[in-house]
């Protein structure tokens, strides 16, 4: 069984997270949404292994 890696592990982090935001600009919250549910759905299937996005799913929900 996999688990899930919660070090961190994005080479710059600040720059990603620049273009994460820079993705929403000029959207609707409606479109926002989509976006973030569309990107949730590519990630867990290039993740593909269920029990790490069961972690992934209770870590969210318990923040």
């Amino acid at each position: 069984m996999s688990t899930l890696n919660t070090d961190p592990n994005i080479p710059g982090p600040d720059d990603f997270y620049a273009r994460l935001l820079a993705a929403h600009e000029n959207r609707s919250k409606q479109e926002s949404d989509a976006l973030n549910a569309r990107l949730i759905l590519i990630l867990s299937n290039h993740i593909g292994d269920v029990d790490v996005l069961d972690e992934a799913i209770a870590l969210a929900s318990d923040a």
